[in-house]
């Protein structure tokens, strides 16, 4: 099963998580309810980048609202390419678009929702209506509000984020 979220506004730090947020609120918690903690797989750069302040405070109070320890790891720089959500779910929804003219969200959304495949792939899309301010930043104090554990092996790009109640 995957989950798109269509944005409005900018691809911030904080649409990235909301996008989390609401994969975990229709998708993730229905199916593994007694989970405690999240994996996600990130590019080192964008929105989501290792070195990006607001995607560790984001992901935070995600992690405070959910009581979930969020675990991310980051690809190296340069090998976005190996993760398997580019070729298991965007290169079918591309395929499925193709041609087609993308006139409104409306029909962003029916298209790639209307995306399947032989060995059973299932997406859900929703419109982000949100407006998402860039250059938001986030100070060395909130830095230091963290609950962030870096790992041992490339602690800059492996850590976890741990609830903070």
């Amino acid at each position: 099963m995957g989950w798109v979220s269509v944005g409005v506004d900018h691809d911030t730090a904080a649409f990235a998580v909301e996008t989390i947020r609401r994969w975990w609120r229709w998708m993730g918690r229905p199916s593994y309810g007694k989970a405690k903690r999240l994996l996600i797989t990130a590019d080192s750069g964008g929105s989501n980048g290792a070195r990006v302040r607001l995607w560790k405070w984001e992901l935070q109070k995600l992690a405070d609202e959910t009581g979930l320890e969020v675990s991310v790891c980051h690809f190296p720089p340069g090998t976005s390419k190996w993760n398997k959500i580019e070729h298991r779910l965007f290169s079918f929804i591309s395929q499925n678009w193709r041609g087609k003219p993308l006139v409104s969200h409306e029909v962003i959304i029916n298209l790639i929702a209307a995306t399947t495949t032989k060995t059973g792939l299932v997406v859900k899309s929703k419109l982000d209506s949100n407006i998402y301010p860039s250059g938001v930043k986030i100070s060395d104090q909130q830095m230091a509000e963290l609950r962030l554990r870096r790992d041992q092996f490339h602690g800059d790009w492996n850590y976890r984020i741990l609830p903070r109640s």
